[in-house]
């Protein structure tokens, strides 16, 4: 929302200097976002020409002369053809920032004459788009002083801010209302005075969508003499950055701007038969004011007439029944529309214009009659006619919303002592009625503020005026505990999920939480019920089932750059379904290339791997193991989802039903729906599944315990069927004697004709660590004999002689 200084004081008497208003208006709630003061504009001086030559070698150039009231002659080289002796002007000078061409003067020569500055146009000085010639003030402009004083263009220009709840500060009156409330003037809006009108208004108007136009006001003016605006009134419009256009559609915008009441004009006689407000037919088409033509449907709202639909009602007019310089006989419309549908209708259509910014955040239903008699008060005095009387349809009284209201909240919710009368007396300025009294009122809400609804928003009225910086700052509550746990189980573990991924060479990415449907399919998704019904993109359709694809997508990206050993990870939100619990916390990454954790890419040594499965299950069990799942415990069965590779994934499980993380190189169908290539693996671990650890008596932890005994290891090679799972061999192993058992791994895999059909060796080492003496002969001969058995039992393999 933009407004310029004197715009603000034609509704609000006050001396405050600029940089008071603009503190005051972030102090009550619309920041000030920028100041224009307009100093861009004040090296530019009044210069007469006192000759203007023929340039020796340009025929259209002319050599001036000019005097900028220093006393000494400046010379010019100028192209403008109404550059003359005599004529007065704006003159900038060497050093001199020009807008309107975003250019920095500086001493010159055009065409072997030196140049020491330029006459300047309405458009260089962002005045206006003409531009055939220089400025030609009066002869009585005073030479040598500030031309933007002169001409009124160092009036400052604020932009503020607005949030959603604050409608009534969509125009300069609303504004005023709210400074003069606290306390910076007195606010002097003039009151609307009611136009009588000549006969009533042979266009009448019918509602057809009551749900969707609460009331329609219309006035016919005839006789109309459409010409430019007054000039006080372009510069305004200018100033806020909107082009004036013609006398009838500039008072609308003025008016919009003015007072928050967007308005529209047709032109009466390209108005065929009466006006309908009704819903469009879906296919219906519209050809709008900017030139674009727009497909309808029902669930917009239209204003017709026999020849079809002549405006989308609330956001923009049609073409055809604009007003133009031909324009005699103008119809004004003031009407009230639902929010909700223009919010809909200028999402749907991709339409921003200052009417649906005001209409989709509601606007004062008590102004639609007084709007459109301010409206008919400008045409009248600046294009002249005769209005008709008033067609006011639809249109009933507002019930103003009554809150119970005990002074006693604002200290309860903002900690500010505010006397009852003091409250009283903010209220009352920001056009509140108060009633009653005691320590609780009875509060009116004025029909301008919609977004006022209980007590909390009258205390939040008070406390801005107040002022915030009248709370005191409080302390933070204490947890009444040393080192008090504040974040909870789920933020932790997503924490130390990114740091852990982050150590392991991994880069984080934030990617889509909606992809498109084959992608989400390929995942287990594209349910109906997680599809978007206005997705921002035509390939963003779906909510995510998984974030591996769009890390998968990510990292081909990465990879069509140049970069294709690239791993990246996420920690975040997918979607299973759209009820409450649905949503999991997943921690997910993709590896590409050689992006291993060891390393990328080539060396002298030996070009690094691709990466695999095992890399993927590294990642898991490091993901895992940091956010305190019991590793130790955990069961890793063959296979995964159906976007695995079926003989290189695997699926993470505690017990035999719950799943806490998949993992595997991706299956080359899923690789070729998304469009990506190269070796790629990944995982995703379920964060939200893994149980909370039991709660310990102490959080001390226990002395170490180290063994001052020599660790032996001995190495075992079981021949066993090829569907054995090696986890088995390992499990049946450590359970031979725990105490004795620090560790078991495999070392070797070995297949060949020697083992037999379907037959494979696998090599095993375990480490064994004597505690409270050292092991004699016998005794590792019987740790070796339970080992085998166990793992022949488990198995049914033999020890590979």
């Amino acid at each position: 929302m933009k407004f310029t200084l004197s715009w603000l004081k034609d509704h609000l008497d006050t001396d405050a200097p600029l940089e008071r208003i603009v503190e005051m208006l972030t102090a009550i709630g619309l920041e000030v976002e920028n100041v224009d003061d307009k100093a861009a504009l004040k090296p530019f001086v009044i210069a007469k020409v006192l000759s203007a030559e023929k340039h020796p070698d340009a025929d259209k150039l002319r050599v001036l002369m000019v005097d900028t009231g220093s006393g000494d002659p400046v010379q010019v080289v100028c192209g403008a053809p109404n550059a003359r002796a005599g004529l007065i002007g704006a003159f900038a000078a060497p050093g001199t920032y020009v807008p309107g061409i975003d250019t920095t003067l500086a001493v010159g020569t055009i065409r072997g004459v030196e140049s020491r500055g330029m006459m300047c146009s309405e458009r260089e000085l962002e005045m206006s788009d003409a531009h055939d010639g220089i400025i030609d003030l009066p002869d009585d402009a005073p030479v040598g002083t500030t031309f933007a004083s002169y001409a009124g263009l160092d009036d400052p220009v604020i932009e503020i801010g607005l949030t959603p709840n604050h409608p009534e500060a969509t125009g300069v009156a609303g504004i005023a209302r709210d400074l003069a409330a606290a306390g910076l003037g007195t606010l002097k809006t003039a009151p609307i005075a009611t136009v009588d009108g000549e006969g009533p208004c042979p266009v009448k108007v019918r509602i057809d969508a009551s749900e969707l136009c609460p009331g329609f006001a219309l006035r016919l003016v005839r006789g109309v003499k459409n010409g430019p605006s007054p000039t006080w009134m372009q510069k305004r419009l200018l100033a806020i950055g909107l082009r004036p256009i013609n006398a009838l559609v500039d008072i609308t915008n003025y008016i919009t701007f003015d007072r928050g009441r967007p308005l529209h004009v047709f032109d009466a006689a390209k108005v065929a038969g009466d006006l309908v407000v009704r819903r469009a037919a879906n296919g219906e088409q519209m050809l709008a004011l900017d030139e674009r033509t727009y497909t309808l449907n029902s669930s917009m709202c239209v204003i017709a007439d026999d020849n079809g639909v002549e405006s989308l009602a609330g956001i923009m007019g049609g073409e055809h029944s604009g007003c133009d310089e031909t324009t005699t006989d103008v119809l004004i419309e003031s009407a009230l529309w639902d929010p909700i549908t223009i919010a809909k209708t200028g999402r749907s259509l991709g339409i921003i214009t200052d009417a649906r910014y005001r209409f989709e955040r509601g606007v004062d239903p008590e102004f639609m009659v007084p709007g459109l008699e301010l409206a008919t008060q400008f045409v009248t005095e600046i294009c002249g006619g005769t209005p008709s009387e008033a067609e006011i349809v639809g249109y009933q009284t507002p019930e103003r919303k009554s809150i119970r209201f005990p002074f006693s909240e604002v200290k309860r919710l903002t900690g500010i002592d505010v006397a009852p009368d003091d409250a009283t007396g903010i209220l009352t300025r920001l056009g509140f009625e108060v009633q009653g009294a005691g320590d609780t009122v009875d509060v009116l809400v004025p029909t301008w503020r919609p977004d006022v609804d209980g007590k909390a928003d009258l205390v939040e009225e008070v406390m801005r005026i107040t002022g915030v910086d009248q709370i005191a700052p409080q302390p933070l509550q204490s947890h009444g505990a040393v080192n008090g746990r504040i974040l909870t189980t789920l933020q932790i573990r997503t924490r130390l999920a990114r740091r852990t991924l982050a150590a392991r060479g991994m880069l984080e990415a934030v990617t889509w939480s909606f992809i498109p449907e084959a992608h989400a399919k390929a995942f287990g998704g594209g349910q109906p019920s997680l599809k978007l019904s206005n997705p921002i993109a035509a390939d963003m359709s779906d909510m995510r089932p998984s974030l591996l694809p769009g890390l998968i997508a990510a990292a081909q990206r990465n990879a069509d750059r140049g970069i294709g050993d690239v791993a990246l990870f996420e920690v975040s939100g997918t979607y299973e379904g759209d009820g409450p619990n649905d949503q999991r916390r997943v921690a997910g990454g993709v590896r590409r290339g050689t992006a291993r954790f060891t390393g990328t890419g080539r060396h002298w040594d030996g070009a690094a791997k691709p990466v695999g499965v095992f890399d993927a299950k590294a990642d898991a069990i490091a993901v895992l193991e940091a956010a305190g799942a019991p590793v130790d415990k955990l069961q890793i069965e063959p296979g995964g989802p159906s976007w695995y590779h079926p003989g290189r994934s695997g699926t993470i499980k505690l017990g035999p039903k719950m799943v806490l993380g998949t993992f595997g190189e991706f299956h080359p169908l899923v690789l070729e729906t998304l469009d990506v290539s190269g070796a790629l693996a990944g995982f995703e671990v379920f964060v939200d599944a893994i149980p909370e650890p039991k709660r310990k008596a102490t959080r001390t932890k226990p002395a170490l315990t180290l063994s001052p005994l020599q660790a032996v290891k001995r190495d075992f090679a079981f021949v066993v069927d090829k569907a054995v799972r090696s986890a088995d061999i390992l499990k049946a192993a450590s359970a031979a004697d725990k105490k004795l058992i620090a560790g078991v791994t495999v070392f070797d895999l070995f297949e060949g004709p020697s083992l037999g059909e379907d037959r494979k060796s696998v090599a095993i080492e375990v480490s064994i660590q004597p505690t409270d003496r050292t092991l004699t002969d016998e005794d590792l001969e019987t740790l070796t004999s339970r080992v085998v058995d166990n793992v022949t039992k488990a198995t049914g393999g033999t020890l590979r002689g």
